[in-house]
């Protein structure tokens, strides 16, 4: 087989979030908004925010082994860690080390990813590529963040948006060429630095008492303009992962999701997207021209064999997951990446 042939494929998943659970009604006790405010700007109605003495290795922890039993991989047998986090429990070593060791991956080598929402995407495109050009032969992904730990709980703009939580898939290498990661597409735009950041922490700004004091080790963010932003550049961004989505050679090339199930697809990962991006996908799907009709989705994905049984579309508990029962497509679109992958 070719090297163009070799996919990475997703063998299992993962996830785990915290026991304690934040209501809209506890936000209502410490900060000026309510229960319908939350829910009709947001769609959120509780956040789970993990337990004093815990690290967030220990959901990734949790994530990685429930994906490891779901792919029957052991972790002595894993290539490659690469964690997506921004809330990391060390500056050094990565959390993805730390992690390395509690699963006693001896043979993995392990490095963390920081890029805050889309970290995830970025942790698999890299994962992909090591796995397309046969440097490794599986890895194991996770993304995973203690965002209420970088949370200023009289800050009504923040902390009624995140919680925590991890997720995790195992790749595998396919020869087949048939089904796994189809497309991904990676984006930045550095000069909303920031809209959405921590103004301390850093080398530019370390920890004083001043920062603590002004609390500048909390999330700022500039609610309206990572909306306008979002939009824009999931809308730019999920034409062209599908752009590059190879097709036959009978088909021609399309900027816009023309193909039934691709449109089929889009329409359904935008519409079960996460409480939190509720909002910014309906403005998408509508840039995108596309409706969601559920029957409509669930009539060619089974013509297209994506779904065997009559089962509605489900998204799993876990942050920024669309998946089909016993799937066969995966999506996820954040901020700025999307990646797409058929379940072979």
């Amino acid at each position: 087989m070719s090297g163009a042939q070799r996919r990475s494929v997703i063998l299992g998943t993962g996830s785990e979030l915290p026991a304690k659970v934040v209501t809209n009604g506890d936000l209502e006790k410490m900060v000026d908004t309510s229960d319908e405010w939350i829910t009709v700007r947001t769609g959120i109605k509780e956040r789970r925010v993990l337990e004093e003495g815990k690290g967030n290795a220990d959901m990734a922890y949790h994530a990685a082994k429930r994906a490891l039993d779901d792919a029957g991989i052991k972790a002595k047998d894993l290539d490659a860690i690469i964690m997506a986090t921004c809330t990391a429990d060390y500056l050094m070593p990565s959390s993805a080390c730390v992690l390395e060791d509690m699963l006693e991956a001896r043979k993995a080598f392990s490095f963390d990813v920081n890029a805050a929402c889309s970290g995830f995407l970025n942790a698999l495109s890299v994962a992909d590529s090591f796995i397309r050009t046969g440097q490794i032969g599986n890895a194991l992904v996770v993304g995973s963040d203690a965002l209420s730990r970088l949370l200023n709980w009289q800050d009504r703009t923040t902390c009624i948006l995140f919680g925590d939580g991890a997720g995790a898939v195992v790749l595998g290498a396919s020869e087949n060429g048939h089904g796994g990661i189809l497309s991904t597409k990676l984006r930045t735009d550095g000069s909303y630095a920031k809209t959405l950041y921590v103004p301390a922490g850093g080398s530019l700004k370390p920890a004083r008492l001043e920062t603590v004091r002004n609390n500048e080790h909390t999330i700022t963010m500039n609610g309206k303009e990572v909306f306008k932003v979002a939009v824009r550049s999931m809308e730019e961004i999920s034409r062209q992962a599908l752009y590059r989505v190879p097709r036959p050679r009978s088909a021609p090339r399309r900027h816009s999701p023309a193909d039934p199930v691709e449109a089929a697809i889009v329409a359904e990962a935008l519409a079960n997207q996460t409480d939190g991006y509720r909002m910014i996908c309906a403005f998408v799907r509508r840039r995108l021209g596309i409706a969601v009709n559920r029957k409509r989705v669930l009539r060619v994905m089974r013509e297209r064999k994506l779904i065997q049984r009559r089962r509605p579309l489900e998204r799993r508990k876990r942050p920024g997951f669309f998946w089909v029962e016993r799937p066969r497509q995966l999506w996820q679109l954040d901020l700025t990446s999307v990646w797409v992958a058929e379940h072979g």
